[in-house]
């Protein structure tokens, strides 16, 4: 019977394919499916997938039919799933040897568990030194939390991080939010833990590769779209039985990232062709009106630079005086003394 399926979903990575299906293949968990999506890459991708798949016959090898995004392939490698629990693991990541095992086990000495973390290493290219995320040491010492605990701690700064097995009823009724191409998967891990009975830690260990240049950490138009995922995830909230105030939480933080993002665009607003700050004009100012007074926390109302007004133009007006303020009170802290 096989235990765990894993889904990777790969664009482009042929220079790190081998590291993330040599980690897998060597697992010494043995029965488990590796579900490869190539997503229309344009190097070598697909070839790699399908001659491994020719030495392991445990891998099965996927393709879009256009590039869609990793949401979209990793749902497509959920729908061939057969094992009772299922992960993700990226393109570029790996995995220790006894990480599935050390996962299972999990699963099988705590019945009630649905999701089970990783311990998590952050691994960085540039200089190869690695750091542990650091999750709460409650998790690590084998506590376990609910699902809705488990959730608050993941819309709280993601001190829960989104590496983990759950079990496959769980993610078929939940798949990947494909909202957006980037972050909205971020979703999902909030949604799993929500609907868990359980969630617990275990000591196999998921290697984060973090590249300089990523899409998430370097500027570029698609990292706006994070607030396209986060309006997705309280569409998806509101259909949920929370307790009281966890939905005003989320909207705060929601309208912080909102607009924490303006003011990045006003600072590559001149990087930016017409088109693009056209475009990007038009998303904030369809965001801006999903956010209600009502629903936010009261500092918000009265705090300098984070005002809500339903206004747009009111708003950005609002926005460019705090950054002109800002740059002001930079220039005179860091004007050099005269003679």
């Amino acid at each position: 019977m096989t235990d765990i399926a894993i889904l990777v979903a790969a664009y482009n990575a042929a220079a790190t394919l081998p590291q993330c299906l040599d980690s897998l293949c060597t697992q010494t968990l043995h029965d488990i499916q590796i579900l490869c999506v190539d997503d229309c890459s344009t190097d070598n991708t697909l070839s790699l997938l399908r001659q491994r798949a020719k030495e392991d016959p445990r891998i099965k090898v996927l393709q879009t039919p256009v590039n869609s995004g990793q949401a979209v392939a990793r749902n497509l490698a959920l729908e061939h799933v057969q094992a009772p629990y299922v992960c993700m693991v990226d393109a570029d990541d790996w995995l220790s040897p006894d990480a599935l095992e050390q996962a299972l086990n999990v699963f099988k000495a705590y019945p009630r568990t649905d999701s089970v973390l990783f311990q998590l290493t952050l691994h960085y290219d540039a200089d190869g030194h690695e750091e542990d995320y650091g999750m709460p040491e409650t998790l690590r010492s084998g506590h376990a939390y609910t699902g809705e605990e488990a959730f608050e701690l993941c819309l709280n700064g993601w001190k829960l991080h989104g590496l983990y097995v759950t079990r496959s009823r769980i993610h078929k009724a939940i798949p990947f939010d494909t909202a957006t191409r980037l972050y909205s998967d971020d979703n999902t891990t909030c949604l799993h833990y929500l609907h868990s009975r359980e969630v617990r830690a275990c000591s196999g260990i998921y290697y984060y590769r973090r590249h300089e240049q990523s899409m998430t950490n370097a500027f570029h138009l698609l990292r706006f779209s994070k607030m396209e995922a986060m309006l997705s995830l309280l569409i998806a909230l509101k259909k949920e039985p929370l307790r009281k105030g966890v939905l005003k939480a989320y909207e705060g933080q929601r309208w912080i990232s909102f607009v924490a993002y303006y003011r990045l665009y006003l600072e590559h607003e001149s990087e930016l062709t017409a088109e693009e700050k056209a475009d990007l004009q038009e998303r904030f100012c369809t965001i801006l009106h999903t956010f209600r007074p009502s629903r936010l926390p009261l500092r918000y109302r009265w705090e300098p630079g984070m005002w809500l007004t339903t206004s747009f133009q009111w708003f950005t007006l609002q926005q460019r005086i705090y950054k002109s303020a800002a740059g002001r009170m930079i220039r005179k802290i860091t004007r050099p003394l005269r003679a």
